[in-house]
């Protein structure tokens, strides 16, 4: 019978070779060790034992090449223990290799009489060693890498209808750490043979990413490790920013960062900086690509960073490579001139020829001229041109301030970016004029050098442009208040006027003009002054002592009304800020918003572009690869947008080749996210869907996530700093539950710790329940429902309500309380379930206030109606805050409570004489024993009038808890009543 079996194995193996021994072709991230089907002659591998175990067996493929094989098959024998063991095989750089085994087995059943004996397996093992001299190795030395089963085993019928049965299995070995290794397999009774066997690792294979070249990396030894890797540019490019990738362990580059740019001259071709050919050119590393030479230039080598101008044509300093070379304009048109006075207005049209360039202007020469047209010099400072001398953009300009009777000769100038590089008279346009007689300018400086009651002495300085002889002078002057209604002439030919006739203590305007041949010039601007109310004049300034007490009495005046302006301001300072402050805090507080379920939405990409920012993707710069998440890589980085500052961020990314429904459920937690806006709620800035990757963009929490920040900081906060995180998130979940918000998913991993210790919560994205479909799975980042934080109903009948978020967080409590601890330690989720419906609850953390542990077990009660809302959570933990010293009292201070109520009438009832502890104590409820004494309920007779509203006050918010409470004290009330009636008066 073994040998029928022996034979049949041998049958198929023949056939079998036909097909698999055609050239492979192996993925070029593995790298092969060992190929049994590629080694020359035998393999001589050691088998034990040596007789009747394994046999090497030589069968000719298809192409005559000979294919070494193992095969065993003594199915008739048991306790079989054959053994064969592979050469040394040198590890190389790898630390976890890959066995890929090709066999064929016989299928036990078609053996007759081989039941008890026949098995359908068989065992590898590895051992490791540093030198390839170990010949003789102890079967117990080998460590087992698997037990091998068959896909597919074939019978003795297969082989006549050629029905191939071969078998592929793969398996991996790590970590490694000596130099080399041994694989061994172990038969115990089957009947197989081994067509083939490959050892390989994986690795990165070489590679280039945005003109970084990456060399082959070996992957790491963890198989979810990261192995980062620097790129370098390739020739010819340069870094815009450190180039990196991480290689994965699966063989494949992941999150290429940061990139190289080819030098100017150079552009990108085919993964290459490739130089620019004749004709073109790259300016700038941040060009697209070579661009041809713009018109009117050339470059005449390979490489060019820009283009020569042809003959003639030319390029200012300020002109990118790309703008065409152009040349200067030719001279304006049409110049005229139209003099008046001593003021010239040139007036021209464009030049017939621009240079080709959008920027014309024009310049304005000025000179004077001699008598006979000749020995010109410029015209100086004094000359005034509206709108402007230089780089004039309109085509004409008026002149003035130019003296009578001269002659000027003007030039235009035509002028663009290149005129610098090529003057000449050509771009020029002249007109010469001579100026006419012109009055003079206006006098200016005008003195007061005697005031009296009735008159005043005024001098002044000749015009600055007398523009000939000065023939007289006019005064005009009149009372302030009669507003040039009514004013007086007064005429000199000196350069002072002796003004009469005014009133007493009265402000008077003053103006003064000279008259030449061409006429009076313009007065000059208003100048006032204030008569004296006595007949002495005061020579000098021009004061007196009622103008002196004028002065004092409006300077005390101003200053009064700058203390009332001060005063009022500050005032309105406050009233601004007041009012600032309550704008803030309606906006820490608006109004009720609930939540909109974005899977709600026809299209649900409207969700997202309602509720989410879309951000440039040039506005983000990723820094590192800081985790992996359920679709593709977590990244830190920064996020600079236009006019704010930069800020970190925490990038996720969708991994490439997604499908349409994996993107709709990545940017879900983005349409909810940007619903919420809490400080205890992450943040969402943005997302990214206009280009790949996509991506969601959150403010960076810098201590990562709650369990692990606590786990690495066991032991170091204060109890207030730790209540003070649990009212933070407490914080979150009320925000949410007002807007209607059911997280589901609520545990210390999903709350975020920033470098504040601020916590906020996250997650938002993975704890969605299909409610109308009863068979849908939940599913969250970690798998199926979190038994541990879930309440008890949610798990029963998937009713996920603000109540079993309340559960979940009374889990959270006890996590911070424990510093990380796992809830329930190593209890199967199947024992959580039982232990919890039985009514088991978890005990205190070593050193938690009881209070804080009551409160968690208000979170825990059975049924979701008597558990505290977060509205009371949040009272009670600013209650706890203010009160310090009701978490001064722990745990470990009394044995942990039973949560089965006595009633009144109970055996353990005290006497109503007793004191309010040992009430408490009798009716198990000695958990609320610190909020009656800090309540100030020491005694029975003021506890017995307790109500409702007052046990919510003091912080027993369990409604249970509450009836059973007053209806004790009732019962106290009743019984300190009998007593009374029975007590006979002295």
């Amino acid at each position: 019978m073994a040998t029928i079996a022996f034979s049949a194995t041998c049958a198929l193996l023949l056939w079998i070779t036909h097909i698999a021994s055609s050239a492979r072709v192996y993925p070029p991230n593995e790298v092969t060790l060992l190929d049994s089907r590629t080694v020359q002659g035998e393999l001589k591998w050691v088998s034990s034992p040596t007789e009747g175990g394994w046999e090497e067996v030589s069968i000719m493929d298809e192409k005559n090449t000979p294919i070494r094989t193992y095969q065993v098959c003594n199915v008739m024998e048991p306790n079989q223990n054959n053994w064969l063991r592979t050469d040394w095989i040198a590890r190389g750089a790898a630390q976890r290799i890959y066995v890929e085994i090709k066999f064929t087995l016989r299928d036990c059943n078609s053996l007759p009489g081989v039941m008890g004996t026949c098995k359908e397996t068989f065992n590898l093992y590895y051992y490791e060693s540093n030198n390839d001299k170990e010949r003789y190795i102890r079967e117990n030395q080998f460590i087992k890498i698997d037990t091998i089963a068959a896909d597919e085993s074939f019978t003795q019928v297969d082989i006549g209808d050629r029905i191939m049965k071969l078998n592929t299995e793969v398996r991996d070995v790590g970590v490694l750490t000596r130099k080399g290794f041994y694989l061994a397999f172990q038969d115990v009774g089957a009947c197989i043979a081994l067509v083939s066997v490959r050892i390989f690792y994986k690795k990165c294979p070489l590679t280039v990413r945005n003109l970084a070249q990456f060399p082959d990396t070996t992957t790491g030894a963890d198989t979810s490790s990261l192995v980062e890797v620097r790129g370098s540019c390739v020739d010819n490019s340069e870094e815009r920013e450190v180039p990196k990738m991480y290689c994965g362990a699966d063989g494949e580059w992941l999150v290429p960062i940061g990139s190289c740019l080819c030098n100017p001259g150079f552009e990108e071709r085919a993964g290459a900086c490739q130089a620019c050919k004749i004709g073109y050119y790259r300016a700038l590393a941040s060009d697209a690509g070579c661009s041809k030479c713009p018109p009117h230039s050339y470059s005449v080598r390979e490489g060019s960073t820009s283009c020569t101008c042809d003959k003639g044509y030319f390029r200012s300093e300020t002109d990118p490579a790309s703008m065409p070379c152009t040349q200067p304009p030719s001279a304006p048109q049409h110049l005229i001139s139209n003099v008046n006075e001593t003021s010239v207005n040139l007036e021209w049209s464009v030049p017939a020829f621009s240079g080709g360039r959008q920027d014309l202007a024009y310049n304005v020469v000025c000179k004077r001229c001699g008598p006979d047209g000749q020995r010109c010099e410029p015209c100086g400072v004094g000359v005034h041109y509206s709108p402007q001398q230089l780089s004039l953009r309109t085509t004409r300009v008026s002149i003035n301030e130019l003296q009578a009777h001269t002659n000027y000769t003007f030039q235009v100038w035509a002028v663009n970016g290149v005129s610098p590089q090529s003057p000449g008279p050509d771009q020029a346009a002249s007109v010469t004029v001579t100026t006419n007689q012109a009055a003079p300018s206006p006098v200016s400086s005008i003195q007061a050098k005697d005031i009296t009651r009735h008159g005043v002495t005024l001098a002044w300085q000749q015009p600055e442009r007398p523009n000939g002889v000065i023939l007289e002078y006019e005064v005009k002057y009149y009372e302030k208040d009669q507003n040039e209604r009514s004013y007086r002439i007064m005429k000199t030919a000196s350069r002072n006027a002796d003004i009469k006739g005014l009133s007493p203590l009265t402000t008077y305007v003053f103006h003064v003009r000279a008259r030449t041949a061409a006429g009076y010039g313009e007065f000059s601007a208003p100048f006032e002054f204030m008569t004296n109310s006595v007949p002495s004049p005061i020579i000098g300034d021009g004061a007196n002592s009622t103008v002196l007490l004028v002065s004092v009495i409006g300077s005390v005046v101003l200053l009064l009304i700058f203390i009332a302006v001060f005063v009022i301001g500050r005032r309105r300072s406050k009233y601004s800020k007041a009012k600032q402050d309550s704008d803030e805090e309606k906006h820490l507080h608006p109004g009720v918003r609930i939540y909109v379920d974005p899977f709600t939405y026809e299209d649900p990409n409207q969700a997202v572009r309602e509720f989410a920012k879309e951000i440039d993707a040039s506005c983000i710069k990723i820094e590192k690869v800081i985790g992996i998440g359920e679709f593709g890589e977590v990244c830190s980085g920064r996020l600079k947008m236009p006019g704010k500052r930069e800020i970190c961020v925490a990038i996720k990314t969708l991994k490439a080749g997604y499908t349409e429904k994996q993107r709709r459920d990545f940017l879900s937690e983005a349409s909810i996210m940007g619903q919420f806006d809490h400080p205890n709620i992450i943040r969402l800035e943005g997302v990214v869907t206009k280009c790949k990757p996509v991506m969601i963009i959150t403010e960076y929490m810098e201590n990562g996530s709650l369990d692990a920040f606590l786990r690495k900081n066991d032991g170091r906060f204060t109890v207030i700093q730790l209540v003070g995180i649990l009212r933070g998130i407490a914080s979150g979940m009320k925000y949410l539950s007002d807007m209607s918000y059911v997280h589901r998913d609520l545990a210390a991993r999903n709350i975020l710790v920033n470098s504040n210790l601020v916590c906020k919560v996250s997650d938002f994205g993975m704890s969605r329940v299909l409610e109308e479909d009863p068979e849908a799975a939940y599913t969250t980042r970690g798998g199926k429902i979190p038994i541990r934080w879930t309440a008890p109903e949610a798990i029963a009948y998937r009713k996920f309500t603000s109540a079993s978020d309340v559960w979940s967080y009374g889990i959270v409590m006890w996590e911070v309380m424990s510093y990380g601890e796992r809830p329930y330690w190593d209890m199967s989720n199947q024992d959580v379930i039982k232990a919890i419906e039985e009514g088991y609850r978890l005990p205190p953390p070593m050193d938690c206030p009881i209070s804080l542990h009551q409160l968690m077990l208000d979170c825990w009660q059975k049924e979701r109606a008597e558990r505290p809302k977060f509205s009371q959570i949040v009272n009670m933990l600013d209650k706890l805050i203010r009160n310090p010293n009701t978490l001064k009292r722990t745990g470990g201070e009394i044995a942990r409570p039973n949560t089965t109520l006595l009633e009144p009438s109970s055996p353990e009832f005290s006497s109503p004489l007793g004191t309010v502890s040992d009430w408490l104590s009798a009716i198990n409820m000695e958990r609320y024993r610190d909020n009656f004494t800090a309540a100030g309920y020491t005694t029975p007779e003021a506890v017995v009038h307790m109500t409702q509203d007052d046990m919510t006050r003091i912080g027993i918010s369990s409604a249970t808890h509450q009836d059973k409470i007053l209806s004790s004290a009732q019962g106290m009330l009743s019984q300190m009543q009998q007593i009374q009636d029975r007590m006979v008066p002295v």
